[in-house]
C-alpha cells in the first residue's frame, strides 16, 4: 500500500496530463474541432471584431475611389470627343464645361464656365457631339448662359435633308420637339434627318438637330412631326461654343414668313 502511494505521488501529474490529452484528443475527433474553434472565436472575438471593422472601412474606401476613377475616365472621354472636333482644333470654337443648371429650367437654359474673356459673345452657337445644343443669350466676363433648343420659346428654321422641305422647329422641354411645315403635304418620313436651314437667322445651315420620330400630317392646321433630338441635352457636361471672331453664321435673307425664326 505504501508502495502504491509513493508511485501515485511520483507519477500522478504525468498520469493526469496523459488522461487529459487522450480525452481531449478523443473529444476533438468526435466533434471535428467545433468546440476548440468556438473557444478560439470567443477568445479572439475582440481582435476579430476590430479587424472586420477595419476591413469593411478599407473596402468602402476602395469602392469609392474606384467609382471616382470611373467617373473621371468617363468625363475625360467626353471632353476628348469635343477636343477632337475640327472646329476646336482649328480654334474656331472652344470647349466649355456646364457650370450650373437648375431643376426648374433643366430643359430651358444652362450656364457655362467660359465668358467674354474667352472670346464668347451673345448669339454664339453652342453644339456638342451629336449636333446643335442652343445659343448664348447673356455673357459675363467668366460665364455665359445658353438658351437650349429644347426650350419651348425656341423656334428654328429647319429642313428635311432628304427632301429639302422646310419647317419651323419648336422645343418641348424634353428630348423631343415639334416641327410645323409650311406646305400641306410635305415629303417627310419617320427616320428623316432634320438640320438647320437658311431660314434660320441665328444658326448656320446644316447643323444636325435630330431625326423624325412620328408624323402628325393629318391635321386641320399645318402638318407636324415629332423629332427626337440628336444631342442628349439632359445629360450634357461639356459643350463647344463657336467664337464670333473666328467664324460666324453667314448672312441670310429672311422672308416675312420666317421673321420670328431664330
Amino acid at each position: 500500500m505504501f508502495f502504491l502511494y509513493r508511485w501515485w505521488e511520483r507519477y500522478r501529474l504525468g498520469l493526469i496530463l496523459t488522461v487529459l490529452c487522450l480525452g481531449g484528443a478523443w473529444a476533438f475527433s468526435r466533434s471535428q474541432g467545433v468546440g476548440v474553434l468556438e473557444i478560439f472565436r470567443f477568445v479572439s472575438s475582440p481582435v476579430h471584431s476590430d479587424v472586420t471593422k477595419q476591413k469593411r472601412l478599407v473596402d468602402a474606401q476602395t469602392w469609392q475611389l474606384q467609382q471616382q476613377i470611373a467617373d473621371l475616365e468617363s468625363r475625360n472621354q467626353t471632353l476628348q470627343k469635343l477636343l477632337d472636333q475640327d472646329s476646336i482644333k482649328n480654334k474656331q470654337a472652344i470647349a466649355a464645361a456646364i457650370l450650373g443648371r437648375s431643376a426648374d429650367n433643366w430643359w430651358q437654359q444652362l450656364t457655362l464656365n467660359k465668358g467674354q474673356t474667352d472670346g464668347i459673345e451673345v448669339d454664339a452657337v453652342v453644339f456638342a457631339p451629336g449636333g446643335l445644343v442652343g445659343r448664348v443669350t447673356t455673357v459675363s466676363q467668366q460665364t455665359s448662359r445658353v438658351l437650349l433648343i429644347s426650350d419651348p420659346t425656341t423656334r428654328i428654321g429647319v429642313s428635311v435633308t432628304r427632301s429639302r422641305h422646310l419647317g419651323i422647329f419648336q422645343g418641348q422641354s424634353s428630348t423631343e420637339a415639334v416641327i410645323t411645315f409650311f406646305e400641306k403635304d410635305p415629303d417627310v418620313k419617320v427616320g428623316d434627318t432634320i438640320v438647320t436651314s437658311p431660314l434660320s437667322r441665328l444658326f448656320p445651315p446644316g447643323l444636325l438637330i435630330g431625326r423624325v420620330k412620328s408624323l402628325k400630317l393629318e391635321q386641320n392646321y399645318n402638318p407636324q412631326v415629332i423629332v427626337e433630338l440628336s444631342v442628349p441635352i439632359g445629360q450634357l457636361e461639356w459643350v463647344s461654343v463657336y467664337l464670333h471672331d473666328q467664324t460666324s453664321p453667314p448672312e441670310k435673307t429672311v422672308s416675312s414668313q420666317s421673321a420670328s425664326v431664330e
